[in-house]
């Protein structure tokens, strides 16, 4: 299959890049509170919008919450205002709460590479969980989970690309794959396992100034190696670039000089950059590798 390559450098915000635009939603949509596992004294929740009369097979998406797995929600506003703008476009969504295992401890030089790692991994565990509940009760949910992409803010971003191209998972079937991913400034530990087999269509958007998760390849927070917390992360140039030499799909949007901190804009400023990907990479699985770089 041919490969469609594309490379947009732009100042300002693209307007009118995709051929899917947010003023063409078509559902009403329906949000339902469902508890999917419970763990010791934390009963995991999440909440599921649904288009209303919906029929087709568009993929379900799996929205994971930002916050350096201390803090956050599955419903704060903005997430709220995404998933229900999604589903008004026939994308079913789940926006999952998972445990919280840095609470009250940060996630900054301090804390032990080890500790960090086990956070990933124990966020990851939760989403297989959310996932396989979703997948067990789909015929009642009248849900499609036949494809199932996630998506991802910050450390929601860093633990489904975690689950996806790390993750030992024992919670879902072997021959489970997920349909795609959007990682709003995620990174990985390591690009070993992103091979021609288990790469998926991937959309990333990451700040090139981003001073928590790095935009190519840096330690987390930009600790010294000194510090217990120095942890070297992969980010979302460095898997562009992995996914470029293997021939695989992605979707890189690269805002130059942009923190870390407004991670989450893409989610509304870039909707229908959104819309694109899940559209063309997942739905019509398109192979493309598209790149763009927006200044300001």
């Amino acid at each position: 299959m041919k490969i469609l390559q594309t490379l947009i450098i732009t100042s300002v915000f693209q307007i009118g890049f995709s051929q899917i635009h947010s003023t063409d939603s078509l559902y009403t949509v329906t949000n339902t509170t469902l508890a999917y596992k419970v763990i010791k004294k934390d009963t995991l929740k999440l909440d599921l919008y649904k288009p209303k009369h919906f029929n087709d097979s568009k993929p379900l998406v799996i929205y994971v919450h930002g916050g350096g797995f201390a803090s956050g929600s599955r419903d704060e506003s903005h997430t709220i205002q995404f998933c229900t703008k999604l589903a008004e476009h026939g994308f079913p969504v789940a926006s999952i709460s998972y445990r919280l295992t840095m609470k009250n401890k940060g996630f900054g030089c301090d804390i032990k590479a080890k500790e960090k790692l086990k956070a990933f991994d124990k966020a990851s565990e939760d989403i297989s969980y959310a996932t396989k509940f979703l997948m067990k009760n789909s015929k009642d949910l009248k849900i499609n989970t036949d494809n199932i992409v996630l998506a991802g803010t910050s450390s929601g971003a860093e633990a489904i690309l975690n689950l996806v191209y790390l993750y030992d998972n024992n919670i879902l079937p072997k021959n489970h794959k997920f349909a795609g991913v959007i990682s709003l400034t995620g990174a990985l530990t390591s690009l070993d396992n992103i091979n021609a087999s288990t790469a998926i269509p991937t959309q990333l958007f990451h700040g090139t100034n981003d001073n928590l998760v790095p935009y190519y390849i840096a330690a987390h927070h930009f600790c010294e190696e000194a510090d217990s917390g120095y942890l070297l992360l992969y980010g979302s140039r460095a898997i562009a670039d992995r996914l470029k030499g293997l021939g695989k799909s992605y979707f890189l949007t690269s805002f130059i000089a942009e923190p870390h901190q407004r991670s989450s804009v893409p989610m509304h400023n870039h909707f229908n950059d959104i819309l694109d990907f899940l559209n063309h990479d997942v739905i019509n699985n398109n192979i493309r590798q598209t790149e763009r770089v927006l200044g300001f």
